[in-house]
């Protein structure tokens, strides 16, 4: 059976254990600096520099899986969308969130940190990936401000098939996120889709929904092209080329609080309605 493995985990430490079939590993980030106010000294008037203050989220998560199970690993695309989440704490600490394709839950983790509302944290339940999700969620419990709700949401199931918790959960949520959701071209066209329904759901209600998407760009060389490519990328950008949406790619000159390899691959975009 072909299997894929994440890159990250040889790009840093993060003191995996295995025990019993169970892979563990600890996300170490740093919480963003609070504004101060003033200037504070201590008992002998030196200026007091605040440390930075530094936490772990603990995730049991696989190292290699076949290719539809791929949301059982953790991806790059995560720790960049958690690392913005961080950046926008207080103008999203209110806001009501829900991840897509969530896989073991890292992003949606990340945004309880900060955000005092609710989140929705989904996936289609292969691998008993929403199992996984809640454990996950319960294991990182002490670090939350927030409460995550844990729904099945599959991208190719038509809408009638929707449970009527999932379509109240969208119709609740301002701010849709995704992280490395898609690897081949039925996801994509699936995953478009769901944007569409997402967006114009909000327009009939009358909350509107912002989306933001990180991927990371994966290359490959093609004799077609004579050239190396980046083809699920390059397949979304021409599917929502004429789509009545905002489709911006923003910077990534963020702080990174995370510890991972932000390399010039990771994208992230935000969409919205025209």
């Amino acid at each position: 059976m072909f299997t894929v493995t994440s890159e990250i985990y040889g790009e840093n430490n993060y003191q995996t254990t295995r025990d019993g079939g169970k892979v563990v590993s600890k996300f170490r980030f740093v919480y963003p600096e609070d504004k101060l106010e003033g200037i504070r000294t201590d008992k002998d008037g030196d200026l007091e520099v605040p440390r930075p203050k530094r936490g772990v989220i603990e995730l049991e998560h696989s190292e290699a899986t076949e290719l539809r199970l791929v949301g059982l690993q953790v991806w790059r695309g995560a720790l960049l969308l958690a690392d913005y989440l961080f950046s926008k704490k207080d103008e999203f600490s209110q806001k009501t969130l829900m991840e897509l394709g969530a896989g073991v839950g890292l992003t949606s983790i990340a945004a309880g940190i900060h955000n005092t509302g609710r989140i929705y944290c989904t996936d289609v339940d292969l691998g008993c990936i929403l199992k996984l999700i809640r454990g996950n969620v319960q294991r990182n419990s002490k670090l939350l401000r927030g409460t995550i709700s844990v729904l099945e949401f599959d991208f190719l199931a038509s809408k009638e098939d929707q449970s009527q918790d999932l379509l109240e959960a969208i119709d609740n949520s301002d701010i849709i996120l995704a992280a490395d959701v898609i690897y081949c071209d039925t996801l994509t066209d699936a995953f478009i889709t769901v944007l569409d329904n997402l967006l114009n759901r909000g327009r009939q209600t009358g909350r509107t929904k912002t989306i933001y998407m990180a991927l990371e760009k994966r290359y490959v060389f093609t004799l077609e092209d004579c050239d190396s490519v980046a083809p699920m990328y390059e397949y979304l950008i021409r599917q929502t080329v004429n789509k009545p949406w905002i489709m911006e790619h923003l910077p990534l000159d963020f702080p990174q609080y995370f510890e991972y390899d932000r390399c010039k691959q990771l994208v992230l975009m935000k969409i919205t309605s025209r």
